[in-house]
């Protein structure tokens, strides 16, 4: 599904030029769960932003399902984009003011989906993350926990490919972010590619292999074969 090779990003400002990826090579097969790593400043979240298509490499190659960003017009990536992907975000980018139902909806909106496919495919993955009686309450009146249900209600309600997840627990307590992970490991096993980026420990066991950046560089890449670390029923 994706293949980077060499990947490289600077940023230039004034005179002076940051190397935020320094060449970085990676497969990801479809249906892995992948989790990213990395203290604060290695380049994760930038990974994360060019894989998903928010940002361009500035060097290297980025390869999507077969064909390579460099021939896609940003048309076509945004296209692609809200397609083939679907994002989930730690500070969960809900309208507040808007019910669940029209918060899962919006992507819906950008897809042209007709209006008679909405209302069956926003109550279906409102019901995948157990939030069915609260379709009509105002997103704001959510608890945090609830709300990144709802983020994940609505990174999925277009059926994508693969779905990103950047510190989805991260603004969570303990027990509402093992609620949200174990949805996304759900989705997991049904088929979806998910990739994860987070600076916990506990939360990147959830994923099948974790790749870990370090100044721009993969520091590892390994399969995970161990257990969660788990303690009744609360990520430690």
């Amino acid at each position: 599904m994706i293949d980077v090779r060499d990947l490289k990003k600077e940023y230039i400002e004034e005179e002076t030029t940051t190397r935020a990826l320094r060449g970085v090579t990676f497969s990801i097969v479809a249906g892995e769960f992948i989790s990213i790593m990395g203290p604060s400043g290695s380049g994760k979240s930038t990974l994360l932003h060019i894989l998903s298509f928010l940002d361009r490499p500035t060097g290297g190659s980025y390869t999507f399902q077969g064909k390579s960003i460099d021939d896609m017009t940003d048309q076509e990536l945004a296209f692609v984009r809200n397609k083939d992907m679907g994002f989930v975000f730690q500070s969960f980018n809900l309208l507040s003011r808007l019910s669940v139902y029209d918060n899962c909806e919006v992507p819906l909106l950008y897809s042209k989906t007709p209006p008679s496919r909405r209302k069956a495919l926003v109550e279906q993955a409102v019901q995948s993350v157990g939030l069915e009686e609260k379709l009509y309450t105002e997103a704001g009146r959510l608890s945090g926990g609830q709300k990144q249900r709802v983020a994940i209600a609505r990174a999925i309600v277009t059926d994508p490919n693969v779905i990103f997840a950047d510190e989805p627990t991260g603004n969570l307590d303990s027990q509402s972010g093992l609620q949200v992970m174990e949805i996304l490991e759900g989705l997991h096993k049904k088929g979806r590619t998910v990739i994860l980026v987070t600076h916990e420990t506990q939360t990147a066991e959830f994923a099948n292999r974790i790749i870990r950046v370090k100044d721009g560089m993969i520091e590892s890449d390994n399969l995970i074969t161990t257990n969660r670390n788990r303690h009744n029923g609360v990520l430690k």
